[in-house]
């Protein structure tokens, strides 16, 4: 009987970020001085997604990287990365969920985690009038 309660446990940890932090995560993206900038966000995770700053998107979880190119008239561009980096609990699925719990979570994205707040310079061109 303790070896099914256990089984039973082991089984319902499995894909431990999965369940308790999911599999998207909302980030939030300004261009301070910058308003109303249109930004272009892109990597093999989330594909390629547009938003008018400021804005907050829901993005699904990946282990890349996302590229974001921000254009305003009269403002260079401002480029710059949303990084994804493994979601702390990541350790615990490995000693709680096993090998199950982890390839779930690998195979969702939910052991990455993405920057909550990401901001994008642009420098205003000198002498311009749009």
């Amino acid at each position: 009987m303790r070896i099914l309660g256990l089984v039973v446990v082991v089984l319902c940890a499995t894909g431990c970020a999965t369940i308790v932090k999911g599999t998207t995560q909302a980030v939030a993206l300004d261009t301070p001085g910058a308003p109303g900038a249109a930004c272009e966000l892109s990597s093999p995770g989330v594909g390629t997604q547009n938003v008018t700053t400021p804005a907050t998107i829901e993005l699904e979880k990946s282990q890349h990287n996302i590229s974001v190119t921000c254009r305003k008239p009269c403002y260079q561009d401002g480029v710059g990365v949303i990084a994804s980096y493994t979601e702390g609990m990541t350790a615990g699925n490995v000693l709680v969920g096993g090998v199950i719990g982890l390839g779930v979570d690998a195979a969702t994205g939910a052991m990455n985690k993405y920057a909550d707040r990401t901001s994008i310079t642009m420098i205003p061109i000198q002498g311009c009038r749009a």
